[in-house]
């Protein structure tokens, strides 16, 4: 056992890092508004091997696009430079990486490449310590609030009626469904349909994935504000603050967005400008757990809760150990189809992992089937 050691004395030089980029297929074809058609999503996979034998795993995920990038930039730029440096030194190196690659970076595929590098230190930290994640970085709890988050918007109304269905019988209370559809008065037709299938006593989201103008937002919100709407996600352009705010003192539903916020600047320019009432980051791409955690305690500043978007098998962790903790997306690229231990939900919670590490473990014999 590790923890018999003297921990103090262990060695955390990195001695190994390897990387390994995955092509899994999607059941059935998704769409959204602006990302398009997904048949399969990427995974990238960085274990990092430490002097004292210690192995952590990080990842990231993409759509279907750029995990080629990710994986070169990561072999031929980050893992060179961490080879040999302290391991055990996570918030060091995570700023040593941003400005290492800072002239050609400053988000985008860098952060996607540091957020597994990060991952993967962070598992070995709680590994060497013997700890389970969520009690490392916060402890607050070992559940949180969950909700599915269908990419649906190519469904007919009576499929994603059977989809929605599928998931209240799931034992889920909050569904969140994609809107955008070239006639505001179908995005209407369908989130009344869910409206009623689900009744008023759960939770209901929707997410335009950013392809709205303003006007056609304000407007959208006057017809979809008698349906109890939790959240309106990314509306409009992610990059556009000023725009948030004006929809925030324009409209009566609450907005949400993070996932396409790749540096703590841009989360800054959100927090300042954008009038949230939720935050999504995703630590995939936002500087993995380390970046993460500063959203967290931005947030908490602000008096707004964190949520997450996607790699839900790691985000339990991070969501319940905040005491601002929000929801917990279910997110229909299913890397947790890849990992040994199932998730649990429990009373409509999410249960966080309780082994020593991030909880992430890897069914490598599974994964080899789609490797490119």
């Amino acid at each position: 056992m590790i923890l018999s050691r003297n921990i103090e004395k262990m060695s955390t030089i990195i001695r190994d890092i390897k990387t390994y980029l995955y092509q899994l297929p999607l059941k059935e074809t998704l769409v959204d508004a602006m990302h398009g058609t997904h048949t399969c999503f990427e995974l990238i996979i960085v274990t990092i091997r430490l002097d004292n034998g210690v192995i952590g795993t990080g990842y990231t995920y993409t759509g279907g696009r750029g995990g080629q990038a990710i994986k070169a930039l990561l072999d031929n730029d980050l893992v060179p430079y961490l080879i040999n440096q302290d391991g055990a030194k996570i918030q060091e190196l995570y700023q040593a990486m941003i400005w290492h690659m800072h002239y050609v970076g400053r988000g985008g595929i860098l952060s996607f490449a540091i957020s597994a590098i990060d991952i993967a230190l962070w598992d070995a930290h709680c590994r060497i310590i013997d700890k389970p994640l969520w009690q490392v970085v916060g402890g607050h709890a070992d559940r949180c609030r969950t909700y599915h988050g269908g990419i649906d918007l190519n469904y007919s109304l009576s499929k994603l009626e059977n989809s929605i269905e599928a998931k209240i019988n799931e034992g889920f209370n909050a569904v969140k469904i994609k809107i955008g559809q070239p006639e505001l008065k179908d995005d209407i037709k369908r989130i009344s349909t869910i409206r009623e299938l689900i009744g008023h006593d759960r939770f209901f989201m929707i997410d335009a994935n950013y392809s709205m103008t303003i006007d056609q937002a304000v407007t959208a919100c006057d017809a979809f504000k008698e349906f109890d709407i939790l959240w309106f996600e990314e509306p409009i352009d992610p990059d556009n603050f000023k725009g948030y705010g004006y929809l925030a003192d324009n409209i009566d539903i609450p907005l949400a967005m993070g996932e396409n916020l790749h540096t703590i600047y841009d989360f800054n320019l959100a927090f300042d400008k954008a009038k949230l009432s939720y935050i999504q980051p995703d630590a995939s791409n936002c500087g993995g757990i380390t970046g993460w955690l500063e959203v967290a305690k931005k947030a908490k500043e602000q008096h707004i809760e964190i949520c997450s978007h996607g790699m839900q098998e790691l985000h339990v962790s991070l969501v319940a150990s905040q005491s601002h903790a929000g929801w917990v997306e279910m997110h229909s690229f299913p890397i947790y189809e890849y990992i040994k231990e199932p998730l649990i939900m429990e009373n409509h919670l999410l249960i966080v992992p309780s082994v020593s590490g991030t909880g992430v473990e890897f069914n490598w014999q599974k994964l080899e089937l789609e490797k490119i």
